[in-house]
């Protein structure tokens, strides 16, 4: 027998099992792992430390690049914060928007984590098949707010702008033949509740398609059943939250036990696990898009037949039209005024919470009355999930600690802040 040498490995930054730039130091008995440790801040932007030197309207694209799959949901902790200190009444219109953008979102995040878990894992198919409903997705971000990622479309008080009545078409090209280019413009003729709606019509079509892949695959389930397996008592201890506390077997979610927006008007089930492995990790985040779907539903049918104002009508928080800001002084000044000074929040704190894609994601905000925060405390759900690592990897084998990285659906740009 030749003898079983132990090392210390270096997995990552630069890996790309790593989902960003994690560095893990495995202390490893030949292939099985005795010790993981994660060194973050290799992507340290000091986020938090910035927004105390902008006005508060300044801040919130930086909620955006903190985890980069889930852009809006950032977005909304930050924007409620604010709106607790200010006191201000979002008009029910905003609130079902943003409700829907949240689902959407949050299917966003899960077919990004089902691709890339999937390639970390062994499954190339999954990667493909998730980004082409994404691309879906990322057009109604872009139609809304200009950019197909860091939307910046929440603010104080409601959204940025009503929903668009008609959805970019694609054209002909020599990459793309007429014919072809009519085909995918079919569901892009009416407004963007019709292409939203004929998706959702689609979208549980497609999640079948990869559960008809995975779900059942005999290589996945040796990949990911027993792996990573985590008591609901220890997931507790450990400040689990999302998907992650789910999979374990505890029923939370802030959506339902305290429902923030309109979420106590829509009807939707918390999906929840057995084993608490990764597998049940898979299964509740594949069944947390078709209920997002469900939600996304609901709110298409209430956004049709009810029209109203979308974002509060206090110039003093948010800006006047543009037509009314050409042809009035008082909100030209008013727009002046928003834009190089922001407002000042009364002075005080407040917390506020969402439902992440990935878990808890909370803000905790400290005014001293000024037009920028005293100070801004970034909650992120992959934190705690990461401290866990050690943990779960432990008595597992090096390919192991791939599919627990990929079960936790880590990103770092709420990691390290």
């Amino acid at each position: 027998m030749p003898e079983i040498r132990n090392y210390t490995l270096n997995f990552g930054p630069q890996h790309p099992a790593a989902h960003g730039v994690l560095r893990l130091v495995l202390e490893m008995d030949g292939e099985v792992v005795e010790r993981a440790d994660p060194h973050v801040g290799l992507l340290h932007r000091g986020t938090e430390k910035l927004a105390e030197s902008k006005p508060y309207n300044q801040s919130i694209g930086y909620m955006d690049r903190l985890d980069y799959v889930s852009m809006m949901c950032n977005e909304h902790g930050y924007v409620m914060a604010i709106e607790k200190l200010l006191g201000v009444e979002v008009p029910e219109r905003a609130q079902y928007i943003r409700v829907m953008f949240d689902e959407i979102t949050r299917i966003l995040n899960h077919l990004m984590w089902l691709g890339a878990h999937g390639l970390d894992v062994g499954a190339m198919s999954m990667f493909l098949y998730c980004f082409r409903e994404r691309e879906d997705l990322m057009d109604c971000y872009e139609a809304v707010s200009g950019a197909r990622l860091h939307a910046t479309y929440y603010r104080p008080g409601g959204v940025a702008r009503d929903l668009p009545d008609h959805m970019p078409q694609y054209e002909a090209s020599k990459w793309r033949s007429v014919s072809n280019a009519e085909k995918m413009n079919k569901a892009r003729d009416g407004s963007m509740l019709d292409f939203l709606e004929d998706f959702t019509n689609r979208f549980p079509g497609y999640v079948d398609e990869y559960e008809t892949l995975l779900t059942d695959n005999r290589i996945w389930k040796q990949r990911t059943v027993g792996i990573g397996v985590v008591s609901p008592e220890r997931a507790l201890q450990l400040g689990f939250t999302g998907p992650m506390l789910r999979g374990s077997g505890i029923e939370w979610d802030l959506r339902k036990k305290q429902p923030y927006e309109v979420y106590d008007r829509v009807d939707f089930d918390i999906p929840v696990g057995t084993n608490g492995d990764s597998y049940d990790r898979y299964l509740c985040r594949v069944e947390e898009m078709r209920q997002s779907n469900r939600i996304v539903k609901q709110c298409i049918e209430w956004l049709r037949h009810n029209q109203g104002p979308v974002i509060t009508e206090d110039h003093k928080i948010a800006p006047p039209r543009r037509a009314e800001m050409k042809g009035d002084m008082e909100a030209l000044i008013h727009h002046f005024k928003l834009f190089t000074e922001g407002f000042c929040l009364p002075a005080g704190e407040a917390y506020a919470a969402v439902e992440h894609p990935k878990g808890e994601f909370g803000c905790y905000l400290i005014s001293d009355g000024a037009n920028k925060p005293y100070r801004l405390k970034v909650r992120a759900p992959g934190f705690a999930h990461l401290a866990s690592l050690d943990e779960m990897a432990r008595g597992h084998m090096l390919s192991d600690v791939v599919a627990i990285i990929g079960t936790q659906d880590i990103v770092f740009g709420e990691i390290d802040r």
